[in-house]
């Protein structure tokens, strides 16, 4: 088939414009409309990205442009309605995260998506960043025995600084926003992708920074695998000053850790960078477009750090599509993956309500 004889419809004229729109292009699909809640907004943002349909309404959209593939960066809390209407429109669906407002919602999406029988994936691109997959396959293989402790700690400032440019939606608790959602959602995939299933957690979330809206910019997570390793994820995003990380997991015969330079691995007598196999490199990263809103700055900062892997998970859905072979040996995250995490969310959320109360994954 051609490059471009797959059509997508982008739901989201924020993200679905900076991230997806590019990202779809760059993997061989055409964009052939964007749907938004304003006319006017919509098709003047439309005409920046180039694309020929704009739409205030799903079913009309899907019935002009016939598109293979819905691509939905809305809030969460609109995620269930619009990605069913897409599956029962017999299209496949990449859906944002947080995937869902809870794992009920997840679940019944993923119900929807097993009885569409459609390609159903989840935006959780940084699996597809090399020093991450380098790691979960090192430690797939065995490379530091078995995994006994971990840590997952991050401190930053980028709600902080950029909170004046975020949409109403996101200081919104009941449409899904606050940091959990916007940045566990990795995390928790992340963990799931390296070490397995999550079996419980001790929460708190808190708010450092933040100056409206009644959710949280920091989390702090005990957490118990079912394998039964023992680990904390920590984050922060109202945290002024140079950004910090410490990703490393501790095995029986060595650690791996992530820091800006890559992967590492340390066992008794050594230590070395963790290579990066070929198959695991990613592609350059395809252009942004014209839209002026590529020049801000908080775009600037994510579409650094999110346009290339993006690119290459929508090519894994280009490829599973088709029943091709996926460039990328990394699976796709896929509904199943998305009410696995958010179960974990839920837990989370449960565990801070009631003060860090032990809460089992369900």
């Amino acid at each position: 088939m051609a490059e471009t004889e797959l059509r997508a419809l982008v739901v989201g004229t924020g993200f679905g414009c900076r991230i997806q729109v590019p990202a779809l292009r760059g993997a061989g699909f055409e964009v052939v409309g964007l749907v938004g809640t304003s006319a006017g907004r919509t098709a003047e943002r439309a005409s920046a990205n180039g694309i020929a349909g704009a739409f205030t309404d799903l079913a009309t959209a899907i019935a002009a442009t016939a598109p293979d593939l819905v691509a939905i960066s809305t809030p969460p809390h609109t995620h269930a309605a619009l990605s069913i209407a897409a599956l029962e429109a017999g299209c496949h669906v990449l859906c944002e995260k947080p995937f869902a407002r809870d794992a009920a919602e997840a679940r019944a999406m993923l119900a929807a998506a097993r009885k569409a029988g459609k390609v159903h994936a989840i935006g959780n691109e940084f699996r597809f960043v090399p020093a991450r997959a380098a790691a979960a396959r090192a430690i797939a293989e065995g490379l530091i025995g078995e995994p006994r402790s971990a840590i997952f700690a991050q401190f930053a400032d980028f709600v902080a600084a950029f909170e004046d440019d975020f949409p109403d939606w996101w200081f919104d608790p009941a449409e899904g926003g606050g940091w959990l959602g916007a940045s566990a959602s990795h995390l928790v995939d992340f963990i799931r992708q390296l070490l397995g299933e999550f079996e419980s957690v001790s929460a708190s979330l808190s708010n450092v920074a933040l100056t409206r809206g009644d959710v949280e910019d920091s989390f702090a997570v005990r957490f118990r695998l079912k394998n039964g390793l023992e680990g904390t994820m920590q984050q922060s995003s109202g945290s002024f000053g140079p950004l910090v990380e410490m990703n490393r997991v501790a095995g029986s015969k060595g650690s791996i850790w992530l820091d800006f330079e890559g992967a590492h691995f340390a066992d008794r007598t050594s230590a070395r960078a963790l290579a990066i196999p070929a198959d695991l490199q990613l592609p350059v990263p395809p252009p942004l477009g014209d839209d002026p809103r590529q020049q801000r700055a908080d775009w600037q900062v994510m579409a650094a750090v999110e346009i290339a892997p993006y690119t290459e998970l929508c090519k894994s859905i280009r490829a599973a599509i088709l029943g091709t072979t996926p460039p990328s040996p990394v699976p796709l995250a896929d509904f199943a993956d998305g009410a696995a995490c958010m179960a974990v969310i839920d837990a989370i959320r449960t565990s801070a309500s009631e003060g860090g109360k032990v809460v089992a994954i369900r």
